[in-house]
């Protein structure tokens, strides 16, 4: 077959990139054509997304991918998940689009959760446990504190449902990213209207999910991007890191996509509900098809990125990395890891401080070096991988065999060994572009260029090379 060129835009808190995929027909080559750095800011007390500086990268790196690509197929996005844009029917923004750590949240997480008939019935509407960025609370939070919206919003639209808008002119809501919300019934897989009606939350504001790899048109408003389609693919990052996945069609894998998040989870024919998945906070999202991937939320390298800016270091690049996390190594096993499940790493104004507190509270002296924070973190947030597999296993009634992690933990040899060590499970590290390469295996599918996420995978595994961390015993 010809070679197929698509680009997928993949947005993260703290970076964006345009990257296109060549695929022939078994191997796919991706070239990173932009990059750009990503931030929320502070406005009177609240915390947002610079949307038109987002987009602004977006047809910077677009222009960018076509003028080196001239035949450029196909483009498709994928964020973060939980935030979203109201928006007039015209698809015109009538509210500032927050950011999911704004503190706006905490009264109505605080109220849901003294409330356990409302918990449970949420929980069991939705799959989704009572989590401080919830979009159902951050809506919850709008209605309340802005009244007039209601007349005003006339559309909800996810981040990466926004931008399809910017791009093809088509108001979608895309099933992955409607997962992360909270307000989308687990068993139909169409918006809760007992999650809505609890939250105040208008149902006009949504439309049916639809699946990835549905084609949304041509790209509009772009005269250098003629011929190329927009393609829904699947809009929550986290699902198009699993897509990624080079998984065994029997199951018994394990999935870590880790950056600013960790989110460990795997694929399963049917959720975890009931009152134990709630204690432990397992969230029943959606792959791009609808079928689920259970998972859970560990606060992931936020911890070290957040502390390492504390110390005003900030290693620059891949030599850097390596001599601080072999100085991690060569220190002794903390003698007590951190509770990463602990609300306070969740935006403090110091993230060190933070840590020392826990550790005091439980009378332990706070490491002396970066490196022994480095050394902390890393093993706590391997022993919270390694309790979230262990629920999972508890829940499900499976084993795993495997885990495989993408993402910028990937590549972190401390964090990964620390994991299987948890484990007791070998740990298959890629260094890929995991999001991007989920990404556009969406549009792969939908271009006809692969007949399923099935093929592609086992297309992409006879290529993928990765390293693996067996547990020390």
């Amino acid at each position: 077959m010809k070679t197929l060129h698509c680009a997928a835009i993949d947005l993260g808190a703290t970076s964006g990139r345009v990257i296109v995929g060549a695929w022939n027909g078994s191997r796919l080559i991706l070239t990173e054509v932009h990059r750009f750095p990503n931030a929320f800011h502070a406005l009177g007390g609240h915390d947002y997304w610079d949307l038109p500086g987002l987009w602004h990268e977006i047809r910077t790196g677009l222009i960018a991918a076509k003028r080196r690509f001239p035949k450029l197929a196909s483009v498709g996005i994928d964020t973060w998940g939980v935030d979203y844009v109201l928006t007039n029917e015209q698809g015109r923004v009538v509210f500032p689009v927050h950011a999911y750590r704004d503190a706006r949240t905490q009264p109505g997480l605080r109220r849901l959760g003294r409330t356990r008939a409302a918990l449970e019935r949420i929980y069991a509407a939705t799959g989704i446990p009572n989590i401080f960025f919830n979009t159902s609370l951050q809506l919850g939070e709008t209605v309340a504190a802005c009244p007039a919206i209601e007349d005003l919003a006339a559309r909800c639209l996810l981040l990466p449902d926004s931008f399809n808008f910017l791009l093809s002119g088509r108001m979608e809501n895309e099933i992955s990213a409607a997962s992360t919300t909270q307000l989308l019934d687990v068993r139909t897989g169409d918006w809760s209207r007992a999650a809505l009606d609890h939250f105040h939350v208008p149902a006009a504001w949504f439309t049916p999910p639809i699946k990835a790899g549905t084609t949304l048109g041509p790209v509009r408003d772009f005269p250098e991007l003629a011929g190329v389609k927009a393609i829904a693919v699947a809009g929550h990052d986290t699902a198009s890191a699993y897509a990624a996945m080079p998984a065994s069609p029997d199951g018994g894998d394990l999935y870590i996509s880790s950056g600013t998040w960790s989110l460990v989870g795997f694929e399963h024919d049917r959720p975890l509900l009931g009152n134990t998945a709630l204690a432990a906070s397992v969230a029943n999202e959606r792959m791009g098809d609808g079928s689920f991937r259970p998972l859970r939320n560990v606060i992931g390298l936020w911890l070290l990125e957040q502390t390492l800016q504390d110390f005003g270091v900030q290693p620059r690049n891949d030599r850097a990395w390596s001599a601080l996390l072999k100085t991690a190594a060569a220190l002794p096993r903390p003698a007590r890891l951190l509770d990463v499940a602990d609300p306070a790493f969740g935006h403090p104004a110091s993230m060190r401080a933070a840590i020392d507190a826990q550790l005091r509270r439980h009378r332990m002296a706070p490491p002396r070096t970066v490196a022994g924070y480095v050394r902390l973190i890393c093993d706590s947030l391997g022993a919270g991988h390694a309790d979230a597999l262990r629920t999972f296993e508890q829940l499900s009634g499976q084993k795993f065999r495997r885990i495989f992690m993408v993402g910028g933990g990937a590549r972190n040899r401390l964090l990964c060994q620390a994991t299987a060590d948890a484990a007791g499970l070998p740990l298959h590290a890629y260094a890929l572009e995991g999001t991007a390469v989920g990404n556009i295996a969406s549009q792969l599918t939908a271009l006809h260029a692969v007949p399923s996420l099935a093929a592609f995978r086992a297309l992409l595994a006879v290529h993928l090379q990765g390293i693996v961390y067996h547990p020390c015993s």
